[in-house]
């Protein structure tokens, strides 16, 4: 490209960028045709909700930006110039413009606040959105909430596909693409039938027993899975892999074999002594849960009211 060239593109991007310091506000173009619709300077501040001192000013910093009288005051009113009159028409296209494009903008914002599209974790999905889920309710009456369950690896590529706007995990890491807050914290307990032999133990079980033990696990791609790997160190060949909480659960109270489970999802489990828990010597099985979404797009609308209910 040649340096005219050049020159002119910078020449015209420095006008552009000029224009908000040549053209009136809004509030001033609004002031001008309340003036004109009401033939008074201070009609026409009480109506724009100022003092009349102010809307003076206003237009007197209207004029010296334009460079044109736009107003007669006198006893009698106030009286438009004919280059008032004027201005006065052009301004009636631009502000009837920024109306159209205000309600523009919020049939965007029903839009997206007739629905929310939340993904989560399994543990967060059943046993803490569904109270989240009915406080929103309470609030929002009106929008439409879909729930996906699935592990913190499918969560991540719902948000990622743009299938979500909001999303709940339980893993280690908050996974690449996304930003997040903690919101809950979470300590993981292994859980037997009452028949099982660990369920007579009198002393804590060790660490690289657990490790060496096949148990009944989650999937790959689970949070629970990633944290008990991980304080572990590897794991045994699973006596069963399952894709849901409950079936985990179904599967110990069964007799099954043990399990590792969320100390959310077996309370009543515990307190039925349809299972035991079993103390765990040498590791902290603790995880945050998470609250994500993607990089640089924190959540607006029905997700960010959601956002706030879980820190309630």
């Amino acid at each position: 490209m040649s340096k005219t060239g050049e020159a002119g593109e910078t020449g015209d991007r420095a006008a552009h960028g000029a224009l908000a310091h040549r053209v009136p506000d809004l509030g001033a173009l609004e002031l001008l045709l309340a003036v004109a619709r009401l033939g008074s300077l201070g009609a026409a501040a009480r109506e724009v909700g100022i003092t009349q001192p102010a809307a003076s000013s206003r237009i007197r910093s209207m004029e010296r930006q334009l460079g044109v009288a736009l107003v007669d005051r006198s006893p009698r009113g106030s009286r438009l110039t004919d280059a008032g009159a004027l201005v006065t028409d052009w301004a009636r296209r631009v502000v009837e413009a920024a109306e159209a494009f205000d309600a523009g903008a919020q049939a965007l914002r029903d839009r997206r606040d007739s629905r929310l599209r939340v993904a989560a974790s399994m543990t967060i999905a059943e046993y803490l959105l569904p109270g989240w889920l009915l406080a929103l309710r309470a609030q929002r009456p009106d929008t439409a909430v879909s729930l996906l369950a699935g592990n913190s690896a499918a969560v991540a590529e719902r948000l990622l596909a743009d299938e979500a706007d909001l999303g709940f995990v339980e893993g280690l890491t908050v996974p690449q693409g996304l930003d997040s807050a903690v919101i809950a914290h979470d300590r993981l307990i292994v859980v037997t039938a009452p028949g099982h032999p660990w369920a007579r133990r009198r002393r804590p079980l060790a660490a690289e027993e657990l490790a060496a033990t096949p148990l009944i696990l989650r999937e790959r791609g689970s949070g629970t899975r990633q944290v008990l790997d991980a304080a572990l160190g590897g794991l045994a060949r699973p006596l069963i892999e399952l894709s849901s909480t409950t079936a985990v659960k179904a599967s110990a109270v069964g007799g099954a074999g043990p399990a590792v489970l969320s100390e959310l999802a077996v309370g009543e489990e515990l307190a039925m002594r349809r299972l035991v828990s079993i103390p765990v010597e040498g590791i902290a099985l603790r995880r945050d849960l998470r609250a994500v979404w993607p990089t640089g797009h924190r959540p607006t609308g029905p997700a960010r009211e959601l956002l706030s209910l879980t820190r309630g």
